[in-house]
């Protein structure tokens, strides 16, 4: 710029030079301050812009009549699904930010659906002992973000190129907040074998079914060995994404991610061969028993 300057006196030069460097650094300063406040704000609102609520079918409107028998226990389960809506908005809000595409779906609205698989069945049993079984409550079972939350979901994923259904991010250290329902028992007894994280991969192991299995009625044979090709299918994903997420996650990963939802998905698995059995026979009891799976190194 000097050389395109008239030959003014070299100090006023030099005093103009000086200047306006002085204004060009504050100009700079301010807006490397106001790119950083922008870029700050943009990580603030992505984390704090609402994570959205958990939207679920109401179930209650949906069920027959039901006997004073089974008046209980499905009132304590239409609690447990009350319950499972609550922790779920809570995670949402406990990890509002992180994770990557699809995380929500994998981790929150998955697992969700799972175990309000559960809770369906076992209303549908209680109602089922004593008066006609209600069908079709597992349509009910899937949950989706309410408009705030899928928006934001889908900005977050617009971003990525991964395929759906893959989980780029792992769950963060001590994800155990969202909570276990009374139906679901057992789902924090294997935290032992995640306290390390998923830094080993080993398999899944979960007691054999079959065998515990009373003589099944020819009516309901082709269901019970279509719900027990699920259960061996199952572990064989669990132990899928063992291998595809190994080293990744903190403390209770393998159980909030792999060993919960993989109990939960047996708890309905062994609902329905309870039930199939129990339309022409003596339905057999304690089958949820053999839903928890270990991990073995």
């Amino acid at each position: 710029m000097s050389r395109a300057l008239p030959k003014y006196n070299k100090r006023r030069v030099g005093l103009i030079g000086g200047a306006a460097a002085v204004a060009l650094s504050g100009a700079v300063i301010a807006g490397s301050a106001l790119a950083g406040e922008s870029s700050d704000d943009r990580a603030n609102a992505r984390t704090l812009a609402g994570p959205g609520t958990v939207s679920c079918p109401d179930v209650a409107p949906e069920l027959p009549a039901i006997p004073a028998s089974a008046q209980a226990e499905v009132d304590r389960n239409l609690g447990q699904l009350d319950t499972q809506i609550n922790e779920a908005d809570q995670r949402l809000v406990d990890t509002a930010g992180q994770g990557g595409p699809n995380f929500v779906q994998n981790a929150i609205l998955g697992p969700l659906e799972d175990k309000r698989v559960a809770a369906l069945n076992r209303i549908a049993t209680a109602i089922g002992r004593t008066a006609e079984r209600p069908a079709g409550l597992d349509s009910l079972a899937a949950c989706t973000l309410d408009a705030q939350g899928a928006a934001d979901a889908g900005g977050e994923a617009g971003g990525d190129g991964d395929g759906a259904g893959e989980e780029t991010t792992a769950p963060p250290a001590g994800d155990a907040g969202q909570g276990a329902d009374q139906g679901d028992a057992g789902q924090e007894g294997g935290d032992g074998a995640g306290d390390a994280g998923n830094a080993g991969v080993g398999t899944v192991s979960c007691p054999d079914v079959a065998p515990e299995l009373p003589a099944i009625p020819a009516s309901a044979q082709a269901e019970v060995d279509r719900n027990l090709g699920q259960l061996d299918t199952q572990i064989n994903e669990a132990d899928q994404r063992l291998v595809d997420t190994a080293g990744q996650g903190g403390p209770n990963f393998v159980q909030n991610a792999i060993l919960g939802p993989l109990e939960d998905k047996r708890v309905a698995a062994l609902n329905r061969i309870a039930t199939a059995i129990g339309r022409t026979a003596e339905r057999p009891a304690g089958l949820d028993s053999l839903a928890a799976c270990t991990l073995t190194k």
